[in-house]
């Protein structure tokens, strides 16, 4: 049997341990921030006057390209913005898409909690979360950032690294460990040629970029591990 305290072990074995509590508490977060949201807006919670709930908190915390050009431009920096940088993380677009980010984290979450440890989860989520949205306010023009998926593609990231290193000591063809992130910016490629897209692309590799450098120099050692790899 392997090490339960092996941060290499085989990340495929059957999921027999529940999922961590601090992804559980993660999860229950953003559960319950796109309830409020959702519930008020079918009418069902806070009136008439919380039908447009969402929007005022995307407002609030959400990410504002256009506040981070303002404060590029002035070179002051005000707290109450700066939070922008990890509060939009925590906030959705719609219904679909918190759904969709809450089950990445959740899935991914489980994956790097358990193999590294809930300090290295949760720093992976916020430092994610700062990087995608400093990529997105430097590179796109669009207005606003809201959602998940930048850190929840960090975790992705976190997830890949893993693979990384295990398919380099079963001797498999290392590059496989980037499939599920080609998968999903492929996908993303295509939505965003039939349907019309943003740039929120770009926060979302940026997230996956710092997810898996987090990964190879928070996990013990991982510094070594990447080193050694990449010289042979």
């Amino acid at each position: 049997m392997s090490d339960p305290n092996d941060p290499f072990r085989p990340i495929n074995e059957a999921p027999v341990n529940p999922v961590p509590p601090v992804v559980v508490a993660l999860f229950l977060v953003l559960l319950g921030i796109e309830a409020v949201f959702s519930l008020s807006e079918m009418g069902l919670i806070g009136g008439r006057d919380a039908v447009g709930l969402r929007l005022e908190y995307i407002e609030r915390f959400g990410f504002s390209g256009r506040l981070f050009d303002w404060m590029v431009d002035n070179g002051t920096w005000p707290p109450e913005h700066l939070i922008r940088f990890v509060s939009y993380a925590f906030l959705s677009g719609s219904f679909y898409n918190g759904v969709f980010a809450m089950v990445f984290v959740l899935a991914m979450g489980k994956v790097v909690a358990e193999a590294m440890g809930p300090f290295v989860f949760v720093t992976i989520y916020v430092v994610s979360a700062i990087f995608g949205a400093l990529a997105f306010g430097l590179l796109s023009n669009d207005p606003w950032l809201v959602g998940a998926y930048p850190s929840a593609f960090g975790l992705i990231g976190g997830f890949s690294y893993l693979l990384w290193l295990k398919l380099g000591q079963s001797g498999a063809p290392q590059i496989r460990a980037f499939a599920l992130i080609g998968m999903l910016m492929g996908i993303r490629l295509v939505f965003g040629f039939l349907f019309g897209g943003d740039d929120t692309w770009i926060a979302d590799l940026a997230g996956f970029v710092a997810g898996f450098g987090l990964a190879v120099v928070l996990v013990p050692g991982g510094l070594t591990r990447l080193r050694d790899r990449l010289r042979r």
